[in-house]
């Protein structure tokens, strides 16, 4: 009778929190989300010059589902700008009409990596898709069809797995791009941490118990996708989307980019405040410093720029991600990461920003704070190091005096007293919150959510926080998990840039400098305090299992179904000759190159726009082998660029030109050839594949 009392409160203790009986079942699938990749204004540094002209590397989509035989949940990194929740809902009603309720706003979060080199105009919020001149359906449909399709691949080859945790720091790969905010903080918190910017990579590893193979790595590190400048007009995953290729082709080792078993993303994080240009800011028509509160050189911010660590925007793409990639291959083979175990949870409620309450201390005397309707700031417009904005915008200015943007801002959408006091000390250039036509400027109504796998807790924050707001939020998230219960090696992740974006998260400290950070913040000076206070609460229904949604609880914003545009489409491609046809290529490659050189060869073609050929490719260099030809790399190649341009705008002719870096190590002495697929639209209707090919050339040491 004793040892059946025994047996009893052993099972409900180890049935109550999940120890160390608990198994997985884990699914991983990456599928290609490849948009536009041609005269599509990308997505990030908000400059609608800055539009596609072909391909460096292809965007992916990698999901990863854990499932403990009770409870299932969903995660998936994008190679995109950020979410947004009307993709998220085209995205689940896809889902839907194929598993039913397995996947749900509840259980699943779309996190973009944040590359600022990829296609916009998907986001509908009126303030987003300015830069992109409107909505852009071919980017919203290719990104769904992506990620729906990543997210099913890791639900057909679902399989029982082990979960592994661990970290390591990573140095010399990111700095804090607004110090002279960071340094607003409280010293003695300041004190607590090392840098002025989180140096941890923290990895997920998953092996499958069938056979022992890792199948999968899920990484968040802290630094913005940002080491390809705003002069770029490839498309681009950029640092932490070439990581991912690194990682992925180091452990599929006979496969091209984007193909094999093992899927390894790098996902967003706290990475607000960080950038990947390490050399950091200098005034590029002098070499002298910047100055250090404003980001200006002689009053002017478009001087002020940071780049490095290398020589041009891909080597210091390449540098960080070789970093990346690096710590991630490190860490996948540390024999010390700790199991993962517990049950699988989730927890998720839609909040209106603007009407939420929380309380903070004031000499000692508790004050009631609020959140408030959306606005940008002028250091807003004034961009960052990364990538200055137009005209003649400063960060750090908490008083303007512009006549003239004052006067457009009044006549426009003047903001109330009440948005003025609630803003402060930002001076309001847009008060996008008021602003009702054509349709919703900046969400009010936010995604938070909170999923759980073991000891492991993925905090789902709808926006981009600074590193100190990350470091409170991952605190304040543990603090309530561990006083509801939770195990002592708690392990919170904030994953960024999930479900729906927000612009920043800045830290009442930092907020007040309204640098560009600060500026971008955009319901106020608590915005930080209150997403503790939601996340706390988030938290704490997670840990006693209560359903903490409401019966009045906000819903997002419907957009209408016919979406305003200024892009305008593709009519019809010609070659320009009836003696020539698509596909033709008109400047072969040299006879032979060397390795270490660039081969390149320019085709007849048809405008991108008109298949984005996901899963495919634009171009393929081939290898000769016996009396076949064999695929050695294809557009998701680092070593290869799809460069398309319009000849003529009036013939609406167009050349595309591959060029293939030869590397030593990579490639072989032999006989190659360079095709190239396409697509073009006939001027009586309908659209066509091609294929062109160059003559042999051959490769010699």
């Amino acid at each position: 009778m004793r040892s059946l009392s025994i047996f009893i409160l052993l099972f409900c203790v180890f049935y109550k929190h999940g120890a160390s009986v608990m198994a997985y079942k884990v699914g991983v699938g990456r599928a290609d989300c490849t948009g536009p990749s041609a005269e599509i204004t990308f997505m990030g540094y908000a400059k609608a010059s800055q539009k596609g002209c072909g391909i460096h590397l292809r965007q992916f989509a990698r999901a990863f589902i854990f499932d403990d035989g009770t409870k299932r949940v969903a995660f998936v990194s994008i190679d995109s700008c950020m979410m947004n929740n009307p993709l998220r809902q085209a995205v689940l009603k896809k889902l839907k009409s194929k598993y039913g309720n397995t996947y749900t706003a509840d259980n699943l979060v779309l996190s973009g990596t944040h590359t600022h080199s990829s296609p916009g105009g998907f986001l509908m919020d009126v303030m987003l898709d300015i830069p992109n001149f409107g909505f852009v359906r071919e980017t919203f449909d290719a990104l769904v069809a992506g990620i729906v399709r990543a997210i099913g691949r890791a639900h057909d080859n679902i399989a029982d797995s082990k979960v592994f945790v661990t970290s390591g720091e990573l140095l010399n790969s990111n700095i804090n791009r607004s110090p002279a905010s960071y340094e607003l903080n409280p010293a003695d918190e300041i004190k607590q941490y090392k840098h002025n910017t989180d140096t941890e990579m923290v990895q997920l590893k998953i092996v499958r118990n069938s056979d022992n193979k890792v199948i999968g790595a899920l990484n968040w590190f802290a630094v913005h996708p940002t080491s390809m400048n705003n002069t770029n007009c490839l498309l681009s995953s950029d640092n932490v989307g070439y990581a991912s290729i690194l990682l992925e082709s180091s452990m599929n080792t006979n496969d091209l980019p984007g193909q094999g078993d093992f899927v390894g993303a790098f996902a967003s994080t706290n990475l607000g405040d960080v950038s990947p240009n390490t050399k950091g800011p200098i005034c590029v028509d002098t070499g002298e410093k910047c100055d250090y509160v404003h980001s200006t050189c002689h009053g002017e911010n478009k001087y002020c720029i940071a780049s490095g660590p290398g020589n041009d925007m891909f080597e210091s793409t390449e540098i960080i991600a070789t970093n990346i990639f690096n710590k991630a291959q490190e860490l996948l083979a540390e024999k010390s990461a700790t199991e993962v175990k517990g049950d699988v949870g989730f927890v998720h409620r839609y909040v209106d920003m603007p009407s939420q309450k929380a309380t903070i201390e004031v000499n000692g005397t508790q004050q009631e704070v609020r959140g408030c309707l959306p606005a940008v700031g002028y250091g807003f417009a004034a961009g960052t190091t990364d990538g200055p904005g137009e005209f003649d915008f400063a960060q750090g200015k908490r008083n303007s005096s512009n006549i003239f943007w004052n006067f457009v801002r009044d006549f426009i959408f003047p903001p109330t007293p009440d948005d003025v006091a609630c803003h402060a000390p930002k001076p309001i250039l847009i008060m996008s919150g008021r602003i009702k036509l054509p349709y919703e400027w900046q969400p009010r109504v936010v995604v938070t959510q909170i999923l759980k796998i073991g000891n492991v807790f993925l905090t789902a924050v709808p926006g981009e926080f600074t590193t100190m707001s990350g470091r409170r939020l991952r605190n304040s998230v543990k603090d309530t998990i561990m006083k509801n219960g939770g195990p002592t090696d708690t392990r919170v992740v904030i994953t960024g840039l999930s479900n729906v974006y927000t612009n920043y998260i800045a830290t009442p400290e930092e907020y007040q400098l309204q640098r560009y950070e600060g500026g971008s913040t955009i319901y106020g000076p608590h915005t930080l305090t209150i997403y503790l206070k939601l996340y706390q609460e988030l938290a704490e229904a997670l840990m006693k299992g209560q359903n903490i949604n409401k019966t009045d609880d906000p819903t997002p914003f419907i957009f209408p179904s016919q979406m305003l545009s200024l892009v305008t489409p593709v009519y019809f491609d010609s070659t320009g000759s009836w003696m020539a046809s698509f596909g033709d290529c008109i400047v072969q490659p040299s006879q032979t190159y060397k390795i270490g050189e660039t081969a390149s060869a320019t085709f007849i073609a048809g405008h991108p726009r008109n298949n984005n050929l996901q899963e495919k490719t634009f171009l393929a260099i081939e290898m000769k082998d016996g009396s076949d030809w064999k695929t050695v790399a294809t557009d998701a190649n680092w070593e290869t660029k799809f460069i398309w341009q319009r000849a003529s705008t009036f013939k609406a002719t167009s050349h595309a030109t591959i060029k293939w870096e030869i590397r030593k190590g990579k490639f072989n002495s032999g006989t190659y050839r360079i095709r190239h697929y396409g697509n073009y639209k006939f001027i009586l209707g309908g659209v066509f594949p091609y294929v062109g090919v160059s003559r042999p050339f051959t490769v010699t040491k």
